[in-house]
C-alpha cells in the first residue's frame, strides 16, 4: 500500500506596482503575461497593483510560496532581472514601522503587516518569499514601460515559470 501524496504546495505569484508610473508597472505587466501561461497545479497569478493590504489579507489564505513581481532598483542597467530570496523575516521592516496606506505599501511593508496579521489569527505566512524584480529606467508619471523594461518581461516570465516549477516539487 502506497502513501497518499500530501496536498500540492500552493504558490501565489503577485504582480505589484503602479501602471501610471512608467516602469513601476513592470510587475503588473509581467503578471498579465504570466497569467496566460500554463503553470503547475497550485500556482495562482494575481494582479495586485497598488493594493498592498489586499495582498497581505490574500496571503492569509495559506500559501507555501509567494513570488512578487516588481520594479526593483538595485543600481544595475535598466532591464536587469533580479531574483531575490526575501524569506528571512529578519530582513523585513519591523511591523511597528508599517505605514498602513492601502495604496502605497511597499512589498516589505506588506510582509511586515502579514507577520502582524498572522500573529493575531494563527495563520502561517508563506515559508518562502521570492522577488523577481526588474531594474527600472524611469518611474516618472506616464503609462507604459520603457523599451529596456518591456524587453525584460519575457525573461522575467521564464524565470518565474522555472521558480514555480521548482517550488511545486518541494515536499
Amino acid at each position: 500500500m502506497s502513501a497518499e501524496p500530501g496536498p500540492r504546495p500552493r504558490t501565489l505569484v503577485a504582480g505589484v506596482g503602479n501602471i501610471f508610473l512608467g516602469d513601476d508597472g513592470f510587475g503588473v505587466e509581467a503578471a498579465r503575461v504570466l497569467a496566460g501561461q500554463e503553470l503547475p497545479e497550485g500556482v495562482e497569478v494575481a494582479d495586485i497593483g497598488i493594493r498592498g493590504v489586499h495582498l497581505a489579507y490574500r496571503l492569509l489564505d495559506g500559501y507555501d510560496t509567494l513570488v512578487l513581481l516588481d520594479a526593483t532598483a538595485r543600481g544595475g542597467p535598466p532591464g536587469t532581472v533580479y531574483v531575490i530570496d526575501a524569506s528571512d523575516p529578519g530582513s523585513r521592516r519591523p511591523a511597528g514601522e508599517v505605514a498602513l496606506d492601502g495604496h502605497g505599501m511597499s512589498p516589505d511593508a506588506v510582509l511586515a503587516l502579514l507577520d502582524t496579521l498572522c500573529a493575531g489569527t494563527g495563520a502561517v505566512p508563506p515559508r518562502r518569499t521570492l522577488v523577481v524584480g526588474c531594474e527600472p529606467a524611469t518611474v516618472e508619471e506616464g503609462i507604459g514601460l520603457s523599451p529596456q523594461v518591456a524587453a525584460a518581461v519575457p525573461e522575467a516570465v521564464r524565470t518565474v515559470g522555472e521558480l514555480v516549477r521548482d517550488e511545486a516539487v518541494i515536499p
